[in-house]
């Protein structure tokens, strides 16, 4: 299949269920998760209890308060010892985030890691670059799409900025730069990557040339934003310090690639994919297919032995052609 082979592309607002919706937003920071859910539920408020009974509860309390601090005071000891006189990238230094953590509920949270100067750097950097909205206005903004475009499409011409041509990278219109919505740069950025660093990949996903493909195809560049936002909600970036599982993993492969983010990207993006031709999915199933891309990749960051994205298997989707 070419990349001249006309399909009916899915509009933005039917990829994350939210049709002809318009925000403004600075950045992930301040989105809602578009496609999955992450409600939590806090428990029933306790009433009606009397004096005697308070007073009980507030003395199991103060002892709980004591026995987790104390507990929290020998797992960091503990990750101090494995990241300072083991060092981080030994098998025990790996191993205590997850031992010393104690999952809570159904999104698997354990406790925060000590983070070494070169993991708080680096997540500090990659929590400025989600910050970043995408603004059609900036030019370097500007240059970005251009830069995307000529990755894309190298022999054709570059059309303005605002031009039905951008529908055929899979923008909802005519103007990309409505439809980031408020994403942020940074899924822009993780497109830019991929087209440079596994440009084979990139451009066989561009133009679907792999598999049986549906009529109704998902839009790859608005699918690319929806990838962007998933992993942040997954790696639970958006918190001080991740304490999911993936997000802990993540912090231990982030130590030995600054770019773990934007390669992760990718692999997720081949997940997706390979994911929507085993389903022989429709666009009415890109939510279900994006879900359980996010449960496949979760899985393969808690397999032991991965300390980088090349580790993990759907690694090897990059590098299959």
């Amino acid at each position: 299949m070419t990349s001249q082979t006309l399909r009916r592309r899915l509009h933005h607002g039917d990829v994350d269920g939210r049709r002809n919706e318009h925000s403004e937003t600075s950045g992930f920071d301040s989105l809602d998760e578009p496609l999955l859910g992450n409600g939590v539920y806090d428990g029933p408020h306790s009433e009606g209890y009397l004096l005697p009974e308070i007073l009980d509860d507030g003395r199991r309390k103060e002892h709980l308060h004591w026995t987790i601090l104390f507990s929290h005071i020998i797992s960091q000891w503990a990750q101090w010892l494995a990241n300072i006189v083991l060092g981080s990238g030994s098998f025990i230094g790996r191993l205590l985030p997850f031992v010393s953590g104690t999952q809570n509920g159904p999104n698997g949270k354990i406790s925060p890691p000590l983070l070494s100067p070169l993991q708080d750097a680096r997540l500090k950097y990659l929590k400025q670059r989600l910050a970043v909205p995408f603004d059609g206005s900036f030019l370097e903004h500007q240059d970005a799409l251009k830069q995307l475009w000529r990755l894309a499409y190298p022999d054709r011409e570059l059309p303005a900025l605002k031009s039905d041509l951008w529908k055929e990278m899979g923008w909802q219109g005519s103007d990309p730069s409505t439809d980031f919505r408020g994403g942020g740069f940074i899924s822009l950025e993780n497109l830019i990557f991929f087209a440079k660093t596994f440009t084979e990949a990139f451009q066989n996903l561009l133009h679907k040339r792999d598999g049986n493909r549906s009529e109704w195809e998902y839009p790859f560049a608005v699918a690319g934003i929806n990838i962007s936002f998933m992993l942040v909600q997954m790696l639970d970036l958006q918190s001080a310090k991740p304490n999911t599982i993936a997000g802990v993993r993540f912090l231990e492969i982030l130590s030995e690639d600054e770019m773990a983010f934007d390669n992760l990207f990718c692999v997720t993006f081949e997940m997706l994919d390979a994911q929507w031709l085993a389903k022989q999915a429709s666009y009415m199933q890109f939510n279900e297919v994006l879900k359980s891309t996010r449960a496949q990749l979760e899985r393969e960051l808690a397999l032991d032995d991965i300390y980088s994205i090349k580790d993990l298997p759907a690694y090897n989707l990059l590098l299959k052609r």
